[in-house]
């Protein structure tokens, strides 16, 4: 049997879902229910009435769909597929800094591990931060862990944004303005769109600044031909299946390698074996819901 057939026969036997991030491997797109980007994803997956999950994608999305369906078994197909911008902010940094601005409201990228999610007051993503932002009361915002993220809202708010030195290393450092220029001149007829945890210079050459999901939209709903793919390249296999009609260039050296550790192997023996399950407390996930049930009222 080959390993694709042995997948979907062991995805049926366990009412099993397979969900994938926009940044996944072709094949992994290909055999799974849902594609779209880690909150889209864990919300879909709260809405099926499947027993088991498996989420290709970052520890933190696996995280946040068990913390959305904690009733349901979640599985990660690779322990090792973390999340580097989620791992610079820590509990004890979260701690730190309400001692140190006690009046704050303390706003979390939805890209932050489920123990940092307890500790915060609202999440938010890519698409809704500056709503999210501009919707709470309070004044002084510290906003976490995306710098980047963090500068984007400050440029839609005249709240005091407290900015953590987060960042995505895919975004920063691999998506330069030299990138976005050089492509330009390949493509000058093509739509910039860039993820907002790029850097500012580079969000300054941008036509559209949009999450995975709102560059799906753009490039679907647009009258261009031609788009500049400015996120993890993982995302213009996903815009090129669904608009063939239609030429997408991606940042090519925009590897997200967390996000490739998963292939067809991982997600069988994942089923196989129920490896690598989600597992959190009561109280991390009732306090983790908390931040995102807050998030849904925006």
């Amino acid at each position: 049997m080959e390993i694709r057939d042995e997948i979907l026969k062991l995805k049926k036997e366990k009412n099993a879902v397979i969900l994938a991030h926009n940044y996944q491997i072709p094949e992994i797109q290909d055999i799974a229910d849902f594609v779209g980007d880690s909150l889209d994803l864990s919300k879909k997956a709260r809405d099926t009435d499947a027993d088991v999950i498996v989420f290709c994608g970052v520890k933190f999305m696996a995280e946040t769909a068990k913390i959305l369906s904690p009733e349901k078994t979640v599985l990660l197909p690779e322990k090792d597929a973390g999340c580097p911008m989620a791992d610079m902010v820590t509990p004890e940094d979260v701690m730190d800094l309400r001692k140190k601005y006690p009046d704050a409201t303390f706003v979390a990228y939805v890209n932050t591990n489920a123990d940092v999610k307890a500790l915060i007051d609202v999440c938010c993503t890519s698409a809704n931060a500056v709503k999210v932002v501009n919707g709470i009361k309070a004044h002084r915002i510290v906003f976490l862990p995306d710098k980047n993220l963090g500068k984007w809202v400050q440029r839609h708010t005249d709240k005091e944004i407290i900015i953590w030195h987060g960042f995505c290393p895919t975004h920063h450092s691999f998506i330069t303005p030299e990138d976005i220029k050089n492509l330009k001149k390949e493509h000058p007829d093509a739509l910039v769109m860039v993820h907002p945890e790029c850097t500012p210079e580079v969000i300054d050459l941008a036509d559209e600044v949009a999450s995975t999901n709102g560059m799906v939209r753009i490039a679907r709903e647009s009258n261009k031909k031609e788009f500049i793919v400015g996120t993890e390249e993982g995302l213009a296999y996903r815009l090129k299946k669904e608009n063939p009609e239609k030429e997408f260039y991606p940042i090519k050296k925009a590897i997200c390698s967390d996000m490739k550790k998963i292939n067809l192997q991982s997600i069988l023996n994942s089923l196989k074996y129920n490896q690598f399950e989600i597992k959190l407390s009561d109280e991390i996930i009732t306090r983790s819901r908390n931040a995102l049930n807050r998030m849904l009222e925006f």
